[in-house]
Formats: C-alpha cells, structure tokens, sequence
C-alpha cells in the first residue's frame, strides 16, 4: 500500500474557498487503502480510495474496471501527467493530486481544479539500469537474450554506449535482483515480467520522449488509410498502432508510429510528410540495433506490446495481450 502522507498532502492544498472538505478513513474497505469521506454544499459522499504513486497509460483499462466495480471511486496519486488526467475525465474516473488538483463528476457534482503546479516524482537515482543508456541495454537483453553473456565491449559496441555503462547497468539490474549470477562467467535474467513493467514505464519517461522526430501529416491523407502500400525502406519500421495492426490484423490504427535511422528531411521526402503538432503519424529515432521483423517492417513485437500498452486505449490493450501471447509469453 502506497503511504498515506500523500492523501493529508492532498487535502491540504486544497483550498479552503472552494468549499470541498474531506475527512480521510484510515479503514479501508476489502479491496480498497481507505475512505474519504467529501462534503459539499452540504451533501456528502464516501469514496472507495486507492493511492498510487502515479498512473501510467497502460494501467487505464484496469483502472477502468476497478472504478466501475467500486463505485463510488476516487483514486489519489502524488502526481498525474497531463495525458494521463485527460484519460481518466474521459472515464470519469474521479482523482485528487498531491497538489490538490481534483477531478469529480458525480451525480450532480462536477468539479475540477488543475490549476496547482505538479508535484514531480522523485527521480530514481542510483540505478543505471533505468537511465536513456541504461534502458537501450535493457532493451537488448530483453528482446536477445543471448547477448547478455557476451564480452562487455561488444554489449557496448552493440548497443552504441560507452564501455563503462554497461558494468553500472548490470550492477543496477544485480541490485534490483533482476540480475543473477549462474556461475562465474554466466548471468541471467530474473523476474523478466517485472523487468518489462520497469522498463516499458521508464521508456515512456526517460528515453521514447528524447528520441521523438517529430509530428507529422500525409500530403495525401489517403496514404494514411492506405498505410500499408508505404513503401518503406530498410532503416525504418512501423511501430505502435499500425505495427500492432500488421502482427494481428484486429486494430485499425487511429495514429501512425514510425521508426527510423534517416533524418527528419529524409523521410519527409520519402514519405510526403508534412510537419503538423496535432498530425497523426508520428516519428522516432531507432534507439536499437537488434532484430526486428524486415519481412513485415515492424519493429520488434517486444517494443509493440510497449507502445500499444502505453496508449491506455481499450483496444490497443486487447491487441497487446494478442501480441504477448503469440509472440512473448514464451520468452517470460
């Protein structure tokens, strides 16, 4: 159970204007971390609570159930990114923020600050397992299992990284006891399911935002229905949705992701891409140099099941459950 700390945080940053009392039951009901007990304009309401550190998008669909099953729900969390608290209004999923930002839609009452500056997770720190290099060596370790027992300078040379990284990356996985010692010249990985969690939050941080190209358009917006007549080359991949689409044939992608070892001015050319901030074909730096599927130019299904898991959306969640079990599950 996460601390109760964040919950009087919470209510004391609410402001006393606004009316909003609460008063916090440390008893929790079966399946919940407490009560909160809201009072406005003198009616009352007792919420179902659960307290999280923060939510990622591949949580939302379970969230969803859980809020459904336990009304009435408000979940508390030290900190929600923007994205993610777009989400949960649209599942009306009510929340309050270690800043005292509050979401409720509840029978008559809507209310809603957000307002309040962030409150920023702490930063892990001594780990380098979970740094932008650490998590392009994880990333290798994951998806070629093989390469975890190789000499360290060709990991290094591999994964593009310095030498010294990739002792202060194993250590961090050893001191987390993802890491273990067979013998002396023989390691491998432990609870590999636990791992990937790790890794696909860290991802959506620390490293898939640094790698970001850009946010673009067709010049002919059939050639995104028509997605799959791209002709694309040997040093991009499609990803996410689309890539999710081509290993399952079930989703139809509402947004493009993309791959690529070329330059932003290549692949607009090659591509007929027009840069756009609300465009639905979105582009990123290949941060690997590991297998991925050429036949079906799509990036690794490991990577897949991340991005689908990361968007939160109902049916991207089912298609990576598909992908896991076809392609995955084996290796976890």
């Amino acid at each position: 159970m996460e601390t109760q700390e964040v919950v009087h945080t919470a209510l004391e940053n609410i402001p006393d204007e606004t009316g909003i009392h609460f008063i916090w039951e440390n008893n929790p009901l079966a399946g919940t971390d407490g009560l909160l007990k809201l009072t406005f304009k003198n009616r009352e309401i007792n919420f179902n609570t659960e307290i999280k550190k923060e939510i990622r998008e591949h949580q939302l669909p379970n969230l969803e159930i859980v809020a459904k099953n336990k009304k009435p729900f408000l979940l508390v969390v030290h900190y929600l990114r923007p994205k993610i608290k777009t989400e949960l209004r649209k599942r009306n999923i009510a929340y309050l923020e270690k800043n005292g930002n509050i979401f409720i839609n509840n029978e008559n009452w809507f209310i809603l600050i957000d307002a309040n500056k962030p409150v920023d997770l702490a930063k892990e720190t001594g780990n380098r397992a979970f740094t932008k290099t650490g998590l392009k060596v994880v990333y290798l370790y994951l998806t070629e299992g093989n390469w975890l027992n190789k000499p360290q300078r060709e990991i290094a040379k591999k994964t593009d990284t310095g030498l010294g990284n990739i002792s202060n990356v194993n250590h961090g996985l050893q001191k987390e006891k993802f890491l273990l010692k067979v013998n002396r010249t023989q390691k491998q990985l432990n609870n590999k399911q636990e791992l990937l969690e790790k890794w696909m939050k860290a991802y959506a941080v620390t490293l898939q935002p640094a790698l970001k190209i850009g946010q673009f358009r067709f010049a002919d917006e059939k050639n995104f229905i028509h997605y799959r007549k791209t002709q694309l080359d040997e040093n991009t991949w499609w990803g996410g949705e689309p890539a999710g689409d081509i290993l399952t044939d079930y989703l139809r992608p509402g947004e493009l992701t993309l791959y690529t070892n070329n330059t932003r001015t290549e692949l607009m050319k090659k591509l007929k891409l027009i840069p756009d901030p609300n465009g639905n074909v979105r582009i990123f730096k290949a941060f690997w140099n590991t297998k991925n599927q050429p036949e079906q130019n799509t990036v690794h299904p490991l990577l897949v099941f991340v991005d689908l898991m990361n968007t939160g959306d109902n049916r991207c969640y089912e298609t990576a459950r598909m992908i896991w079990d076809k392609y995955l599950a084996h290796e976890f």
